[in-house]
């Protein structure tokens, strides 16, 4: 195992969601964006993750120049504060031009708007001094597999990335896949289609990916299994941790909060591959529960990262000689029991 590192920590401005749902209204009040700015450096943590529209809000109406103004700005509050930029993501599903679909869209004209819109976001991540741009692609999918030419969509997707990678020469894009919700069946599922379809661009070597635990879960994946498959790669260019209670809806839940033992293998595969030794992020994509209260806002966030970090001494103190011995002899039982008894603290 390679010689251990520290680890950097981040989230980001939606992480503090006000606890609304499809069937409720918010349970707790808006915040501010400099009072979440000021609650990620209170705890500690090291950079921010951002939608285009959190670092420019109503990036719609706005000149270039107003956009790259206000990233600017915006950078500098974060260089006061001591805190990094991690990623900016083109937000995609919310206009009414990408009702059917982003990149995928029928209409030429809304590809057209969903292109054109990702360029400005690199022009705010470029202002703010991150080359990670990160594709959810929330839509890029379908309802009924009649209502779209899936082959003719991954061409779609390409050219939309070409694009992107043509217009900025240092920006690395991480796609961020995701089996289903918003759509019933997503184009890009898992890491597998996301780095294949990598290989189609104009520069492979500049498309990576960006794992989410719950996503990997949604897909009747193991998450460590997808973490080792893009570190084979080079291509895990930043994670997202959380929870997920079986297939069904994506709950961002606390990392670890569901099932412990699939977390120690993410954090034993992340300290055995060596994530973050180029200046990778560990990032929560978590939300609080419903009925938190707002005097426990920050709690999902802070627990994650220390059940991070409780996990990594169980990762790092792990008998991986005897465990090796055991697979030598291919006793599995035992070889199970040394895990659960680990994690069980014997």
């Amino acid at each position: 195992m390679a010689k251990p590192h520290s680890y950097k920590f981040c989230f980001g401005p939606w992480n503090l969601s006000e606890g609304a749902d499809p069937y409720g209204p918010p349970t707790r009040p808006v915040q501010s964006f400099d009072w979440k700015l000021d609650q990620l450096r209170e705890h500690g943590f090291e950079a921010m993750m951002f939608h285009d529209d959190d670092a420019v809000p109503d990036i719609d109406s706005k000149s270039s120049a107003q956009l790259v103004k206000e990233a600017k700005s915006l950078s500098k509050r974060l260089k006061d504060a001591g805190v990094a930029a991690e990623m900016v993501a083109p937000r995609l599903w919310f206009s009414p031009h990408t009702i059917d679909g982003a990149y995928t869209n029928n209409d030429p004209k809304c590809r057209k708007y969903a292109i054109e819109r990702s360029l400005r976001c690199i022009d705010i991540a470029r202002a703010m001094d991150t080359d990670l741009i990160v594709l959810w692609l929330a839509r890029e999918g379908t309802y009924i597999r009649e209502s779209k030419d899936a082959r003719r969509c991954v061409d779609y997707l390409v050219e939309a990335m070409d694009k992107m990678l043509g217009y900025d020469k240092k920006i690395r894009l991480a796609i961020e896949p995701k089996p289903n919700e918003p759509m019933d069946h997503a184009y890009l599922p898992t890491i597998g289609h996301a780095l294949a379809v990598a290989q189609l661009t104009r520069d492979p070597k500049r498309v990576g990916c960006l794992i989410e635990s719950a996503h990997a879960l949604l897909a009747g994946l193991d998450p460590a299994d997808e973490i080792d498959f893009a570190m084979a790669f080079d291509k895990l260019w930043s994670l997202h941790l959380n929870d997920q209670n079986g297939m069904k809806f994506d709950q961002d839940k606390p990392f670890g909060s569901n099932n412990l033992r699939i977390a120690f293998n993410q954090v034993r595969t992340l300290e055995r591959t060596g994530y973050g030794r180029h200046g990778e992020y560990v990032c929560f994509d978590v939300h609080p529960f419903r009925p938190t209260q707002p005097n426990h806002w920050m709690d999902h966030l802070v627990n994650s990262r220390q059940t991070f970090l409780r996990l990594l001494e169980k990762a790092r103190s792990f008998d991986d000689k005897q465990a090796q011995a055991l697979v030598k002899d291919r006793n599995y039982q035992a070889l199970d029991q040394l895990v659960i008894e680990h994690l069980l603290g014997k």
